[in-house]
């Protein structure tokens, strides 16, 4: 028997929301398959399973709020007969299994351990941020409708989702200032040829093609962390555990406000091209809250881009558990020393955060310099 439990979505997350399971009793599931939607203070969330078998047990019910780590739903392993197998005994805040439905094979719920709602009303009410356990019933023997909730929703106070994700992000950084020994450094590198080179590549694609410096910039810190792993990992049990990947978090501000950070995987492996869709897909997606979770937690290392505001640099806070935190500023002509020749070139202000525990300064410069040295010799990105 496998239990699979609610993942961390980021060290910002502490519960969620079951909004919507994909899967039911019986149905065989693979590695990496959505089964369920999670909605946490960010986004409604695609959650994947990464474990094969059989469903045996839903263990939420929709509308239910749970902590990080709570087994969500069990898998029978290959072999393993549902004759043969004891039910989970669910904790008080859980719904006790029963006989099953014999419409849908799902555990029907003990009275007394949820107030009786119909399907579509708990899955409106786990929409609408409603605890369905508060809410009363019109219907016949008090059960709680569709009609009843959209009632209950009209008459409640908005839910300030900007707040509570200003609330996640502050107890975030505050732990990360509190526990990662932080250092700091900046180097501004010439990007002169890069931007001959994405002009050349671009002047006979159409707008919808043409690469921005943004995936150059990523493809060049995916391609140093190939000799610096030290900075793409994350730190656990009091030693640095390497990432899987050189999976890139991407800080994005979304419209509403606030931030969010998922990854792009296998950037190193990548082509430009192929970055720019993927890359505008996960901007996209992660704007209209339509992310999938390994994407809140695969990144091993994040990098912010504030070129668009016009600052010269950005100094990040660490996202724990990661090690490090990669920033570039606007890339701006400035006045600038070659070959002995006062001249203007385009520059960018590339930083550095990195967690004293994992890593030194003077691997942090050398990780700098693999960036620079990249981002002179566009055509090998």
């Amino acid at each position: 028997m496998i239990e699979f439990k609610l993942p961390s979505l980021g060290s910002d997350m502490e519960e969620g929301t079951l909004l919507e399971w994909k899967v039911q009793p019986g149905e065989r599931v693979t590695r990496g398959q959505v089964i369920a939607v999670v909605d946490t203070a960010k986004a409604a969330v695609d959650v994947e399973c990464w474990q094969e078998g059989e469903v045996f047990e839903l263990l939420i019910e929709p509308g239910t709020k749970i902590p990080v780590g709570t087994p969500m739903v069990s898998l029978l392993e290959p072999g393993e007969r549902p004759e043969n197998v004891q039910h989970t005994a669910p904790s008080p805040a859980q719904p006790v299994p029963q006989a099953p439905d014999v419409m849908k094979g799902a555990p029907v719920l003990a009275a007394a351990t949820r107030p009786r709602i119909s399907p579509a009303a708990r899955k409106r009410a786990a929409e609408l941020g409603l605890d369905a356990g508060t809410l009363s019933g019109s219907g016949p023997h008090g059960v709680v409708s569709l009609e009843d909730v959209e009632a209950a929703a009209a008459a409640a106070p908005p839910v300030d989702r900007h707040a509570l994700m200003r609330q996640a992000i502050a107890a975030a950084m505050s732990r990360s200032k509190r526990e990662i020994p932080h250092y700091y450094l900046g180097e501004t590198i010439a990007v002169g040829k890069l931007m001959a080179w994405l002009q050349a590549h671009n002047a006979e694609l159409p707008p919808e093609q043409r690469l921005l410096p943004a995936v150059a910039l990523l493809k060049a810190v995916a391609l140093a962390l190939r000799e610096y792993p030290q900075f793409n990992g994350f730190w656990q049990g009091g030693t640095l555990q390497p990432a899987p990947g050189i999976h890139l978090g991407v800080a994005i501000s979304l419209r509403q406000g606030g931030l969010i950070a998922p990854a792009l995987h296998d950037v190193d492996d990548k082509p430009l091209p192929r970055l720019m869709s993927e890359f505008s897909d996960l901007v996209q997606r992660a704007r209209s809250g339509s992310l999938r979770s390994s994407e809140l937690s695969d990144g091993g290392l994040t990098v912010t881009q504030l070129g668009e505001q016009g600052v010269d640099s950005v100094f990040g806070v660490i996202y724990p558990p990661q090690v490090a935190l990669v920033g570039f500023g606007a890339i701006a002509e400035r006045p600038w020393v070659e070959d002995g020749q006062l001249c203007v070139r385009p520059v960018v202000v590339a930083s550095l955060a990195a967690d004293h525990r994992a890593s030194d300064g003077h691997q942090g410069a050398r990780f700098l310099a693999a960036i620079r040295r990249l981002l002179q010799k566009p055509e090998s990105l």
